[in-house]
């Protein structure tokens, strides 16, 4: 059984295709190396600015030891995280586990 993780990131009005084209050139490729990308999405109703993305991990200590390692990638914290937290308002979290049904197992 895999576990997900959805994060939710709420950016700064105006700041939108800025952030996901550093996300998409710089933040992907790095954070790539640590998670497998299920999906990312675009808000087009409710809370606007927002983005959703669902990452897949093996287990809960897969997910620990993987953002571990994310969080000392010198090019993660100098060449993403300084250009990227300027942009956001919040950011949320949620591991997510499939019900016996669920086509993502």
């Amino acid at each position: 059984m895999m576990y997900f993780e959805m994060r939710t990131y709420t950016v700064k009005i105006g700041k939108m295709n800025e952030y996901i084209s550093l996300f998409e050139h710089v933040g992907l490729p790095i954070l790539s190396k640590y998670a497998t990308l299920v999906g990312y999405w675009q808000a087009e109703s409710g809370e606007l600015n927002q983005i959703i993305h669902i990452w897949a991990y093996e287990s809960l200590d897969d997910r620990i030891e993987k953002r571990r390692a994310l969080y000392q990638d010198q090019e993660w914290l100098t060449a993403f995280i300084p250009e990227a937290l300027p942009m956001l308002e919040k950011q949320e979290s949620r591991i997510l586990v499939p019900s016996s049904f669920s086509p993502l197992r």
